[in-house]
């Protein structure tokens, strides 16, 4: 099936009619009809399908135990009300270069896997990247068992009432072993390749980043008739820091944001007694991070004793920086490098600099004009997990709106059509035997 009509299939799954959003969640239904368009796809190719003990699927074309597959795909979960884009493109791009390469009587010496990884956006229970992280030993049993929804629906309550064993989930090196090469395939979230007029990119590395967790205690009581000098609303504070937040961002050259908030007993007519904010924040370096997150718990500290309250912070999550590795990564730029552009400091010069999402300096997009842009982002992937135990890179296609995590994520049909040649010039030229 082409890639169009994969992308007409895939799309009404998990889609809500009111927003045209996705609600994709871990282990909920909409995700199990998302696995089972994977399983399809597959199966329609001849490939191998089996899903590992984290609840991971697999598609192969040859034998895994042989040693030094190539793999690429991403994941089908989404953020509340998210775009078709993230995750999505890269799972039907590997299936459409696998046909590409079909169609080129390409000649592959190594095994093939696609793979669409569980639970990468982390919306249902508030941890990215779960079953990447679970294989890569980067998030134990227990830590797993105690994650819970916004329901009361523990991980693995989700995960038997999807069919699958949560006793069973933890490490496997063994699997992560037989991996010679993993690329995934994502749509850019932010606009450097629509300000280079670019389709398609090379990620250099991910900024560290994490999530925390900020619950302001104060004391419930009657909006009517509580003077505001008796109150003890933990709202104020709350308010304070997203602002504070903001402030310090911006003079760090960072990112923070409380993008989820929970109000309890969250009637209109009452002062709260809890307000639990999540913070998001991402940084060029692990150092700016760790300052940028002291400099709002102060200021987080500070305005609920202002206001008469009390406040406990919590990391929840913490991924450090990843730097995709140079032999790889230059590889990959040597393969999709025009004729004529194989200098020996080509592939890596047109890197970004700055803040993911802005255009390379002025030197750099001049060269980038004839080189593949090579970027940074800020956004965590599943490729960003497993990077400390296989050779990983990521390719980006354009995103002309710049718009993620949203409705009006984009790529036009021209660009996937880039990105799926360019993913398959990547896995021919990885899975031939060069040596």
């Amino acid at each position: 099936m082409s890639f169009t009509g994969m992308w007409r299939d895939l799309a009404p799954l998990g889609r809500d009619a009111a927003t045209g959003g996705y609600r994709r969640y871990a282990w909920s239904a909409a995700a199990g009809e998302c696995r089972a368009w994977f399983r399809g796809e597959a199966e329609a190719r001849g490939l191998a399908v089996e899903t590992d003990r984290n609840g991971n699927a697999w598609a192969w074309l040859g034998d895994p135990a042989a040693g030094g597959a190539v793999v690429t795909g991403s994941h089908l979960d989404s953020v509340p009300d998210g775009g078709a884009f993230d995750g999505p493109l890269g799972v039907v791009s590997a299936f459409a270069a696998l046909d590409e390469l079909r169609a080129r009587g390409a000649r592959l010496d190594r095994p093939l896997g696609i793979v669409d990884f569980a639970d990468e956006e982390g919306a249902r229970f508030g941890l990215a990247c779960v079953g990447s992280r679970l294989a890569a030993g980067r998030l134990g049993r227990e830590d797993a068992h105690a994650l819970t929804d916004a329901e009361g629906v523990t991980l693995p309550r989700a995960m038997e009432a999807a069919g699958y064993d949560p006793d069973a989930i933890g490490p496997d090196p063994e699997r992560l072993a037989r991996i010679g090469a993993f690329v995934e395939l994502h749509v850019e979230q932010g606009r450097a390749l629509d300000l280079l007029g670019r389709p398609v990119g090379i990620a250099s590395s991910i900024w560290p980043h994490g999530r925390w967790r900020f619950d302001f205690r104060g004391e419930a009581n009657h909006a009517g008739t509580t003077r505001l000098q008796d109150r003890r609303d933990p709202m104020l504070g709350y308010s304070a820091t997203v602002l504070a937040a903001r402030e310090r961002a911006e003079r760090a050259g960072a990112l923070a944001t409380f993008g989820k908030v929970a109000v309890a007993p969250n009637g209109v007519n009452a002062i709260p007694s809890l307000v639990s904010g999540w913070l998001d924040s991402r940084a060029p370096d692990e150092a700016t991070l760790e300052a940028l997150v002291s400099g709002i718990e102060r200021a987080a500290t500070e305005h609920a004793r202002r206001y008469g309250t009390t406040l406990d912070v919590t990391r929840e999550s913490f991924t450090p920086v990843v730097d995709f590795g140079h032999a790889l990564r230059d590889e990959i730029a040597r393969i999709l490098a025009p004729e004529g552009q194989e200098g020996p400091e080509g592939p890596r010069r047109p890197e970004a600099q700055g803040r993911p999402g802005e255009p390379v300096p002025a030197d750099g997009a001049a060269r980038a004009s004839a080189q593949v842009p090579v970027l940074a982002t800020g956004a965590g992937h599943d490729a960003g997990i497993l990077s400390a135990s296989v050779p990983t890179a990521m390719l980006f296609v354009r995103n002309p709106t710049g718009v993620s995590h949203a409705p009006a994520e984009h790529a036009t049909e021209d660009d996937c059509a880039a990105g799926v040649r360019a993913l398959a010039d990547v896995l021919e030229g990885l899975a031939a035997d060069r040596g």
